[in-house]
């Protein structure tokens, strides 16, 4: 059983969504990165994203663009990603951890290797933004077969039509980017977001976050009413940039985290 599965299932026990925290890999340097990282469980987060540092992050809005730019300047790089995810797998074998980017990097890596390195390290899931289905066979397949939960995006402008194609071959869950913009944009309407759940459970019996624009222990908590994740990034990686120095970095992120986790906790 994957973690992914084990952990919906704790979750539906609970009745509760799950709080998926997002941050990059390596911001606002390895050290302080580690620890946030290290942290977030015992803060309240279910499953961790984890950003793979690139120069061009075309999907991310300022905030998450400025992380990947920390990041890159104090030396991060996919190997050091990976290093990361092994350090924290030799306390923790329970929370999932996904890592979210684009295919520039692993292709570079080479997608065999990274597939192989990955694996090994303890990364359950993958979301490579720039990877539409019909490239499936470039890394979705091949990371499927190695075991790395291939995990789509679906967002407003994916019809009817489009969904079936989009969700082939999906595992993990199914991450709802509720408004269509970069990260960090604006949020959707409650209407909208469960009109969008219904949409995607008749099309798919997986679980379904839905992130982009989630500030707010409030607003995770009405989100967390009507699906079965709640993803927050931007406003975690704002804390860094916020931080006059490492150590109160980690504690407003975990903060926050601890916040966010109270209001889904509480949401139903």
């Amino acid at each position: 059983m994957s973690r992914f599965t084990e952990c919906f299932a704790k979750l539906k026990q609970e009745n509760r969504a799950a709080l998926v925290t997002f941050v990059t890999a390596g911001d606002p340097n390895y050290l302080a990165a580690m620890q946030i990282f290290k942290g977030l469980p015992a803060a309240g987060a279910d499953i961790i994203e984890l950003g793979m540092p690139f120069t061009d992050p075309m999907a991310d809005g300022p905030a998450i663009q400025k992380a990947n730019l920390r990041s890159l300047a104090n030396g991060q790089n996919l190997r050091k990603t990976l290093q990361m995810v092994s350090e924290f797998r030799q306390t923790n074998q329970e929370t999932p951890v996904v890592l979210m980017g684009y295919f520039n990097p692993i292709y570079h890596y080479g997608v065999e290797q990274f597939i192989a390195d990955a694996t090994a390290a303890g990364v359950d899931g993958m979301i490579v933004v720039d990877l539409p289905p019909e490239h499936n066979a470039d890394f979705c397949t091949p990371a499927q077969a190695s075991g790395l939960d291939f995990i789509r995006l679906t967002t407003p402008t994916t019809d009817d039509q489009r969904l079936p194609t989009v969700l082939a071959g999906s595992a993990g869950f199914v991450y709802y980017v509720s408004v269509a913009g970069v990260t960090g944009a604006g949020s959707a309407t409650m209407d909208q977001v469960e009109e969008a759940v219904a949409r995607i459970r008749r099309h798919s019996d997986l679980p379904v976050c839905i992130g982009f624009g989630i500030r707010t222990p409030e607003h995770a908590a009405e989100v967390a009413k009507r699906a079965d994740g709640v993803v927050v990034g931007s406003a975690l990686v704002n804390k860094i940039e916020q931080a006059e120095n490492d150590q109160q970095a980690v504690d407003e992120v975990l903060a926050l985290c601890r916040e966010l986790s109270q209001g889904i906790r509480s949401a139903r």
